[in-house]
């Protein structure tokens, strides 16, 4: 009786997740591959950091 106990849930688990990897195969995601990242400033994606050893400009 104590290994129905532990062979159940483990088996239940199984069952869970390789419905989901059906799932995932069944309906692929068209979409998943274009999405935009969230809204960042163009500055903060085009400007990059000095190199290091630069002094920094001053005021």
């Amino acid at each position: 009786m104590a290994m129905l106990a532990v062979l159940i849930p483990l088996l239940m688990l199984g069952v869970v997740l390789v419905l989901g990897r059906y799932e995932e195969l069944l309906l692929p995601q068209e979409d998943a591959g274009r999405r935009e990242p969230a809204d960042v400033p163009p500055a903060a994606v085009t400007s990059s950091p000095a190199p290091a050893g630069t002094p920094a400009p001053s005021p």
